[in-house]
């Protein structure tokens, strides 16, 4: 079966002053009866992201890095200890690891 062949340069003049003539309606419904254009609405800005505070702690963790104990910032000495304690008892070797956790408010 043949095709019906398309004329394509009267196909985009057709689409073309179809164009035209729906701007030209977007114009004039865009003006007032006072002939002033109407406000165009702002979009909304995107929101600031809030600003979020961490505290730092140690933490000593074993070999498949689940944390076993936390401890604060000034207290690395008892984690050091707790991590030589556990991996002394314990099969696998624990290691300490500084940790940021968020604080709320």
């Amino acid at each position: 079966m043949a095709r019906k062949v398309l004329n394509r340069k009267e196909l985009r003049e057709e689409s073309d002053a179809a164009e035209r003539a729906g701007k030209t309606k977007k114009k004039a419904a865009e003006k007032d009866a006072d002939g002033a254009k109407k406000p165009v609405k702002r979009k909304s800005r995107a929101k600031v992201a809030k600003e979020v505070r961490l505290k730092a702690f140690w933490g000593v963790f074993n070999q498949s890095m689940k944390r076993v104990a936390l401890f604060e910032y000034s207290q690395r000495k008892q984690a050091l200890k707790k991590a030589e304690e556990l991996s002394t008892s314990a099969k696998s070797p624990h290691f300490v690891q500084p940790v940021k956790e968020v604080i709320e408010e």
